[in-house]
């Protein structure tokens, strides 16, 4: 690091710890764990998975660190200002910065092989084509069980870094592992490609229960390790783009933490097939946790009776795609209604009369139905290089908020 470096993240810190420890930050705060608790207050709104690289306004993005691990908390604490600034939305700002326990793992022995195609050379939002590696059992045998060993070094090497980094700026944490994000049929998809899969739920059933059982595998050897050679923490704020404050949360152990679970390729598979092939799975590990979240990208509207299985639901994602009359009739005041607003009406331009149309649609039948109700604007692959086209649409959701709850 240069002395550079630690002047510019320091002086980023310093506006950063200003805006996380204010009183609007705690209301924000508020707001989110009472929706959680399924409380009928505002809903918090919230933007993630942002194309970054179009969203520059007066170089307000560009950082100027040399040292990799500087800039990159340099980018982050910009990131942050800049919501901040420009995004009228709720935000997941801690007053300190987050060092993660290391640990190492082995892998599960194979990787994906595809081929891409680009349309912009700086999106990671490309198109893919998977070759399919786990045709039959003899090539599942390929995938091991992971063995996971503790870093502690590396934790002490990190606390050693950004301290000294962040200096008086901003107080550094080492933090234990927090929820599971759990979508092992994304992963086999990029192992097989989706028509496979799709193919193997009629003709090779056993088969595709061979796979998943064997991620699942994966997945509590991962659990296990983690709490019996590091530290469960449950405090983080974030649950894979949306807010994890809850009451009623353990002191410790998986049961102070969230389980995430989806299956975004079974969009158009029956409730049956979805139940049998993964929510059945995911209800198994959900059980180590004290609450769970199921549904990214795949409408729910036709699956609402199966996710029962699923015993400590609380929170239920409602896709651009799924029935938001059937989802909110269904899910009234038992679970949090986490609606996602559709990202192809930022991506060009922002049409404010649409965004009100839809927003208003999705809050009319929240209110009818005493649904708990969030909104989170995510899969964001491009916003033409407008930044206003972002901040067009979060005044305009604000708007219809102010009218439906107030401020």
């Amino acid at each position: 690091m240069t002395e550079k470096d630690i002047y510019t993240v320091r002086e980023l810190a310093r506006v950063y710890m200003e805006m996380a420890s204010s009183e609007k930050q705690q209301k924000m705060n508020e707001r989110m764990r009472d929706t959680n608790d399924l409380k009928l207050v505002r809903p918090p709104v919230l933007l993630d998975e942002i194309p970054w690289y179009q969203m520059d306004i007066d170089g307000e993005l560009t950082c100027v660190c040399e040292d990799k691990r500087a800039r990159a908390v340099e980018c982050s604490l910009r990131r942050s200002i800049y919501r901040w600034k420009y995004i009228k939305a709720d935000t997941l700002f801690e007053p300190f910065y987050r060092v993660t326990m290391a640990y190492d793992s082995s892998g599960i022995g194979i990787s994906q092989k595809e081929e891409i195609l680009r349309t912009d050379d700086m999106n990671n939002i490309v198109s893919h084509s998977y070759e399919d590696i786990l045709e039959d059992e003899e090539a599942l045998e390929q995938i091991k069980i992971p063995t996971f060993t503790a870093r502690p070094d590396k934790d002490a090497e990190n606390m050693e870094f950004y301290t000294q980094l962040l200096g008086d700026a901003m107080p550094v944490k080492l933090c234990g592992r927090g929820y599971l994000y759990h979508a092992p049929w994304d992963i086999i998809a990029r192992l097989r490609g989706v028509e496979p899969i799709l193919f193997d739920l009629y003709d090779r059933p056993e088969y595709l229960h061979a796979i998943r059982e064997r991620f699942h595998d994966i997945a509590v050897a991962e659990l296990d390790f983690v709490e019996k050679h590091l530290k469960v923490d449950g405090s983080g704020p974030n649950l894979h783009c949306t807010p994890s404050y809850i009451s009623g949360l353990a002191e410790e152990g998986w049961k102070s933490t969230w389980f995430r679970g989806m299956a975004q390729c079974f969009g158009d598979v029956s409730p049956d097939m979805h139940k049998e092939f993964d929510i059945d799975y995911s209800a198994r590990l959900s059980e180590r946790f004290a609450y769970s979240y199921y549904g990214c990208c795949e409408p729910l509207d036709k699956k609402l009776d199966v996710l029962g299985s699923i015993k400590n639901l609380r929170k239920v994602g409602v896709s651009p795609w799924a029935n938001e009359d059937v989802m909110a009739e269904r899910l009234g005041g038992s679970y949090v209604y986490s609606r996602k607003p559709n990202p192809a009406n930022v991506a060009i331009c922002t049409d404010t009369d649409v965004i009100r149309r839809e927003t208003e649609k999705t809050v009319k039948l929240a209110v009818k139905h005493g649904c708990p109700l969030e909104l989170v604007l995510k899969d964001i692959s491009t916003v033409s290089h407008r930044p206003q086209n972002l901040i067009d649409w979060a005044n305009t959701v604000s708007d219809v908020l102010d009218e439906y709850y107030g401020d």
